[in-house]
């Protein structure tokens, strides 16, 4: 069994492979997901993910096939790193670019320096809320479902881990950042109480998945990339299904 990446071998996606992808804008994890499978026909393969990425975040996302997907656990749980831009002095409430602005705020004020200031709170061991317009499922159902529909919902706050957060760019309204950060973390919720912090509002308007462990985004396959070669090992695809 191969967890070893390297672009166009001779895959054997029913013993298992692990592919890196570079997820599109608006996609989400699960097309991706059902985009393999069906290049992947006349094999019937489990084929999962090991990370959701929010259908506005692009990036590094892990795909595992076949007998790989018994340990998609392990690759989720590894440290992830982000890059992204961060809107100061405005908010939505899917914290990101999914609603619309909400609220806007002055940032006349606001300094660079208590910029650079502002990410120390949230170096460490922290807690969160993650957003109302999120995956998370309570009482079996996705927060963003109830979100949608208007219907309140109860968050439960969570303890995650941010190695390292760090600004690469002021230009403001926007700020550019670096993340380094556990599994479980809502990059959306962590910028939203940065604003915040600043006596502001912020919302997410780019997010970049550039690491998982250690597989890098400058390794993945676009998808189409991907899916075309898959089709085009069509024939070896079906001595394997029926070997």
């Amino acid at each position: 069994m191969s967890i070893e990446h390297s672009k166009f071998k001779d895959f054997n996606f029913a013993e298992g492979e692990l592919l890196l992808i570079n997820k599109p804008y608006k996609w989400t994890s699960f097309d991706v997901v059902g985009k393999i499978r069906n290049s992947l026909k006349p094999l019937k393969l489990k084929v999962g993910h090991a990370g959701t990425l929010d259908p506005l975040a692009t990036g590094l996302l892990i795909i595992c096939t076949g007998k790989l997907t018994k340990q998609i656990d392990t690759f989720q749980a590894q440290e992830k790193e982000y890059t992204g831009t961060l809107f100061l002095g405005a908010t939505t409430p899917s914290f990101d670019l999914e609603t619309e602005v909400d609220a806007t705020f002055s940032i006349s004020g606001i300094t660079n320096e208590q910029i650079f200031a502002a990410t120390k709170p949230f170096i460490g061991d922290i807690e969160q809320y993650p957003p109302a317009h999120s995956a998370v499922k309570v009482n079996g159902e996705r927060l963003y479902v109830k979100a949608r529909l208007g219907e309140e919902v109860e968050l439960r706050k969570r303890f995650v881990s941010v190695p390292e957060f760090e600004i690469t760019r002021i230009d403001l309204p926007e700020i550019d950042f670096r993340i380094v950060c556990s599994k479980g973390t809502y990059i959306r919720s962590l910028i939203s109480d940065f604003g915040k912090s600043l006596n502001s509002g912020a919302y997410l308007s780019k997010l970049i998945r550039t690491r998982s462990g250690n597989f890098l985004l400058k390794d993945a396959f676009e998808v189409l990339e991907l899916v075309n070669y898959i089709r085009s090992k069509k024939e070896e695809i079906k001595a394997e299904t029926e070997a």
